[in-house]
Parts: C-alpha cells; sequence; structure tokens
C-alpha cells in the first residue's frame, strides 16, 4: 500500500509502509478474510488533518497504482474519504503486463530509469507517469488524474524530469563529499 500525503504544512511526501502488514492482508477481501486496511488507514489520515492524499493497492499485489489491472484507491480531500478503483484506461494508458514492468540488478533499474527520463515510451513510462500523475494532483498541480498523466509526460519530455534529477545527484554527491 502507498500513501501520498498532502498535509496542512502544504508538504507532499510519500509515507510508504504505513499499515505493517503483509501485502496479501493489504489486498481485496476474500470470503472470510479480513477487509483490506486501506480504507481505514485513510480514514485515520483523514482525521489527523490530511489535505489531499491517496492510499493506494494495486489489484495485482503493487504497493502502488498498477497499470497490469486495477488499482483500490482511497482518496482523502479535506476529511472525506473517497473510495473507487481506477484501472490504466481510465487515464488513457494500456494495459500492461506484469513482466513488462520487472526490473533488474541496480546497474539494470538505474537504466531503466535513465531510459525513461529521456522520455522512451512503453509499459514502465506508463506506471510511472500514472504514480506521477497522483503526486501532481494530490499538491494541486492538476485538475485529475488524466490531466497529471499529461504534466507528467510533460516533464518527462521537456527533460524537466531529467533535469530535476541531475540536480539531486550533484546536491547529494556534493553533500557526500563534504
Amino acid at each position: 500500500m502507498d500513501v501520498w500525503l498532502h498535509g496542512e504544512d502544504g508538504v507532499l511526501a510519500p509515507a510508504h509502509e504505513v499499515v505493517a502488514a503483509d501485502e496479501a492482508d493489504a489486498s481485496p477481501a476474500a470470503p472470510g478474510s479480513a477487509p483490506s486496511p486501506g480504507p481505514l488507514v485513510a480514514e485515520a489520515l483523514a482525521a489527523l488533518g490530511a489535505q489531499h492524499m491517496f492510499v493506494v493497492h494495486g489489484l495485482d499485489g503493487l504497493d502502488e497504482i498498477t497499470t497490469t489491472t486495477g488499482t483500490l484507491v482511497a482518496e482523502i480531500t479535506l476529511k472525506h474519504v473517497r473510495q473507487y478503483e481506477i484501472h490504466p484506461r481510465d487515464v488513457g494508458l494500456p494495459t500492461a503486463q506484469t513482466a513488462d514492468l520487472v526490473g533488474g540488478d541496480p546497474a539494470a533499474n538505474a537504466e531503466i530509469i535513465r531510459d525513461i527520463l529521456a522520455g522512451e515510451p512503453g509499459p514502465r513510462r506508463d506506471i510511472v507517469l500514472l504514480n506521477a500523475a497522483a503526486v501532481i494532483y494530490a499538491a494541486g498541480k492538476a485538475h485529475d488524474l488524466q490531466h497529471g498523466v499529461a504534466v507528467a509526460a510533460a516533464a518527462l519530455d521537456s527533460g524537466a524530469a531529467r533535469q530535476k534529477l541531475a540536480a539531486l545527484a550533484e546536491l547529494t554527491n556534493a553533500a557526500a563529499a563534504s
């Protein structure tokens, strides 16, 4: 389960692993099993003053918004929780195969990131676009997820995302050297 929080202070941040549970425990409830903790987490965060956030769980078991199938979403806006399911087609993206999203060792994963930031089309870019869209929407920089996908695509295609990564790398390398 992934949680993205836009708090009262205006800061948007990931809050990973909010619930210490196996992914199987966070999946949709089967008859006779425990329900997903996602709505409970969302209600708790709403009560704590979350301005706009998402608690998500891919129906394929991914702890993020997935492009292989649907994703359960609990969206919090000003202390109100709305639960729904989204699919990649809802925002104009194709459905991917799990094998298309698999990474590798650190060097292979770094290459995947470089390819995505260079604008290479495909399923890996699509899942990045969809997850970035949720963050962009939660931050108030898009009016819905589909618009968030367009904003994220523009950031990749313009090179702005690649430039931000380069600036971050420069900053962290400088900090490590001092």
